[in-house]
């Protein structure tokens, strides 16, 4: 199987987003906020990778377009964190920049993934 640089860094990034909930249950008693924070944070690789096998290109486009919306959902739960003080903003950063990062990367293959099923549904052209 082909290595996939977006699902090594959405595994990574997973990993970040277990660590933190780990911090915020320990260290800061926080248990609701956090438990969204995992939940859409880890999501994002785990549609990543059913992505891998898809059963068609439409199916990887809906798979990566839910991780879009998983990643983007990920952002408000850090953003509210931050706002609350659960975490400070150089941790708000870093896990803000890495989802931003995602979510380019996500949206790329999108974009790439649908320019393949609109050039095969186009008419070939007619020279004659």
């Amino acid at each position: 199987m082909k290595k996939s640089i977006l699902a090594d860094k959405s595994f990574d990034f997973a990993v970040r987003i277990v660590k933190v909930y780990r911090y915020l249950c320990i260290e800061k008693n926080e248990y609701v906020l956090s438990k969204q924070l995992e939940r859409s944070g880890t999501a994002i690789g785990a549609l990543i990778s059913e992505g891998v096998f898809a059963e068609s290109k439409a199916d990887f486009v809906h798979k990566y377009g839910i991780a879009q919306k998983e990643c983007n959902e990920t952002i408000y739960w850090l953003r509210l964190l931050n706002a609350t003080d659960f975490i400070n903003q150089k941790e708000f950063e870093s896990l803000s920049d890495d989802a931003t990062e995602l979510i380019k990367m996500i949206t790329a293959s999108i974009l790439t993934a649908k320019r393949s099923i609109n050039s095969k549904r186009k008419p070939p052209e007619n020279n004659d």
